[in-house]
């Protein structure tokens, strides 16, 4: 993770917040990574182009909504995206038109409760299912339809005809 951060740094994104470094009392030997905050981040530096999970955060700017939306729909990797704002009509706009599996509105990215499935859509999806909530059950589930009939009758044998009545 803190080799991202060295990339992001590198590529000219600006460190607002390091989360490098970090020690923990009590457990001095172990591997931390505090919040990490990046701006100014373009499309060709890694820490966008690559799905960086932890505590590290990249702010790319857009002029108007539109094109806030079509940078989020032309990225590959599509586990969430928040907007900030005041105006319903703006986030509406923005939730319905983005493509990513988790979308936040004045909250970053909403990991949701248990109850919702959890994952992105595009290649941010790893296997068939999502990691919990109904889309968890239905990975141990094998779901089965049943539709019947019984006219008047019944014991005449099969039939292969539609019913019309």
């Amino acid at each position: 993770m803190q080799s991202y951060i060295d990339k992001g740094v590198a590529e000219g994104a600006r460190l607002l917040l390091d989360g490098r470094g970090l020690r923990v009392a009590g457990a001095e030997a172990g591997y931390f990574l505090g919040p990490t905050l990046f701006d100014q981040v373009r499309t060709e530096h890694a820490i966008y182009r690559e799905e960086i999970f932890g505590p590290v955060l990249c702010v790319l700017r857009a002029p108007n909504l539109a094109e806030a939306v079509r940078l989020i729909n032309s990225h590959p990797l599509s586990n969430g995206a928040a907007c900030f704002t005041a105006d319903g009509a703006t986030a509406r706009a923005f939730a319905r038109g983005v493509e990513v599996g988790m979308v936040g509105v004045n909250v970053p990215i909403p990991v949701p409760m248990a109850w919702h499935s959890f994952g992105g859509w595009k290649q941010s999806l790893f296997g068939d299912h999502h990691a919990y909530g109904d889309e968890a059950l239905r990975f141990y589930t094998r779901y089965k339809s049943v539709m019947q009939r019984w006219p008047e009758g019944a014991g005449r044998g099969p039939e292969f005809t539609m019913p019309v009545n």
